[in-house]
């Protein structure tokens, strides 16, 4: 785990193993971090699941739970812009397949929620070309509190 310091705010590269609950090894830090450089509990809530979605993402679609792969993380938080970017070692997948989960005939069905969810948590979401790494980001407007 690698922090490096910054002048206004906070980073963290970090590889993560692909199993189940890796993804506390960065998120617990992340919302210390967002705390402290003064997110909104509701701004903290949202970036919290978008990048817990991601992460577990990449290790279980990704990476499909493979012990020989990791998952890379890197995060950077200062009072106006939470960033973070997930990567994986998998064979990546177009964004733009994943079904609607809020059309009727998908409702019961499980694929597609955490996408939506990203999407509509963050001010930006944005994968790379292959699809094996997204990054997320949050603006905050400190003069809008």
């Amino acid at each position: 785990m690698e922090h490096r310091p910054a002048e206004s705010g906070w980073n963290l590269e970090v590889d993560l193993p692909s199993q189940r609950g890796a993804s506390r090894l960065v998120t617990d830090e992340l919302l210390e971090q967002l705390g402290i450089h003064g997110w909104s509990p509701s701004d903290i809530f949202a970036i919290h699941l978008a990048a817990e979605e991601a992460i577990v993402n990449a290790i279980v679609h990704g990476n499909k739970l493979d012990p020989a792969k990791k998952v890379h993380v890197s995060c950077e938080v200062t009072p106006g812009l939470a960033r973070i970017r997930i990567t994986d070692e998998g064979e990546g997948f177009d964004p733009g397949q994943v079904p609607d989960c809020t059309a009727d005939d998908r409702l019961e069905m499980p694929g597609g929620r955490g996408v939506m969810l990203m999407k509509s948590f963050m001010t930006r979401i944005e994968y790379n070309a292959k699809g094996n790494s997204v990054l997320l980001e949050k603006r905050h407007d400190a003069a809008a509190g």
